[in-house]
C-alpha cells in the first residue's frame, strides 16, 4: 500500500485533528495547558537548579537555554510516550480498516510537534524579554527540529511495535526517560560537567539529544554553549550523534513494517 496516497493523507490529517481536540477535552483551560505545562515545569526547575543550586551561572542567558532545552526534551518525551501506546490505542481501527499503520505513529509525533511549535513561540518571547536578539540564526531550528523529529519517530516506531507484545515496555520507558533527562545537559550546563571530567563531557555529547540541545543553545542563544564540534576534534566521532537519529529511524521503520501485518491479529 502506498503510504503517500490520498486516502492515507486524509486519514493522517483527521487523526491529528481528532487527537489534538481530545487531548484537553474536559479541561477548564483546554489548549492553554500546551503553554502552561512547560512554563510551570520551567519555573520549578529554574528556582531549584538556577536560583538555589546556582547551576548554569557560567553560561550567558542560561534561563533561556534551560527553557529551550526543556521544550526540546518535552517534544522527545511526549512524541515517544504517545507513540508507544498509539498502536494499542487504535486497536479497534486496525481491525476494521486496511491502511498504512505508520500513520498512527506519525499522528502522535505530529501532535507533539504542534505542541513544540506553540512552546517555541513562548521560548522566542522569553528570549526577547531576556535581551537575546532574534536573528536569522533562528532558522537553524528547522534542521535541528527535523533531526529531533527523525530520532523521535524512529524511537516511537520501535516502542509501539514492542508495546503490542510487551506492555511492560511502558513503565520501563518512563524510567529510561527520567534517567535520560538527568544524563542530558538540560538543567545544568555542559561546562559544569567538563569542570569535573573532560571524558564524561565528551561521552555525554555523543548522545544525540545532548548534541541537538547544545547546538540549538549555541546557534540560537549564545555561542558560549559548547557543542560537539567545539569539544571533539575527530570529525568521525563528531558525526556519531548526527548519524544516530538516521540509523534509529531506519531500524525503527524496518522493525515496524516487518511486524505491522500482525498488529490486528495480536490485538
Amino acid at each position: 500500500m502506498n503510504f503517500f496516497n490520498r486516502s492515507n493523507r486524509i486519514l493522517l490529517r483527521e487523526m491529528i485533528k481528532t487527537d489534538f481536540k481530545l487531548r484537553y477535552q474536559g479541561s477548564l483551560i483546554g489548549y492553554l495547558w500546551s503553554i502552561l505545562k512547560p512554563l510551570l515545569l520551567f519555573t520549578v526547575q529554574y528556582f531549584v537548579f538556577v536560583r538555589f543550586l546556582r547551576l548554569g551561572g557560567d553560561v550567558p542567558h542560561f534561563p533561556v537555554a534551560l527553557l529551550l532545552g526543556m521544550v526540546m526534551w518535552s517534544f522527545f518525551q511526549e512524541s515517544t510516550a504517545m507513540g508507544l501506546t498509539s498502536i494499542v490505542a487504535r486497536g479497534d481501527l486496525l481491525r476494521k480498516l486496511n491502511f498504512s499503520k505508520q500513520i498512527i505513529v506519525l499522528s502522535s509525533v505530529a501532535n507533539a510537534a504542534i505542541n513544540f511549535g506553540i512552546n517555541l513561540l513562548v521560548v522566542m518571547l522569553f528570549t526577547v524579554v531576556n535581551g537575546v536578539p532574534i536573528t536569522v540564526q533562528w532558522l537553524w531550528i528547522v534542521p535541528l527540529f527535523l533531526e529531533l523529529a527523525l530520532l523521535s519517530t524512529g524511537v516511537a516506531f520501535l516502542l509501539s511495535t514492542l508495546f503490542v507484545k510487551y506492555r511492560d515496555i511502558g513503565p520501563v520507558w518512563e524510567v529510561i526517560m527520567q534517567a535520560g533527562m538527568y544524563a542530558t545537559p538540560i538543567i545544568y550546563s555542559l561546562s559544569y560537567v567538563l569542570n569535573y571530567s573532560q571524558k564524561a563531557g565528551k561521552l555525554i555529547m555523543l548522545n544525540p539529544m545532548a548534541q541537538m540541545i547544545q547546538d540549538a543553545r549555541h546557534l540560537l542563544i549564545h555561542p558560549a554553549n559548547i557543542t560537539t564540534w567545539n569539544l571533539i576534534k575527530n570529525p568521525f566521532i563528531v558525526a556519531i550523534p548526527y548519524l544516530i537519529p538516521v540509523v534509529i529511524f531506519i531500524i525503527g521503520l524496518i522493525v515496524f513494517n516487518k511486524n505491522a501485518k500482525r498488529f490486528a491479529e495480536i490485538l
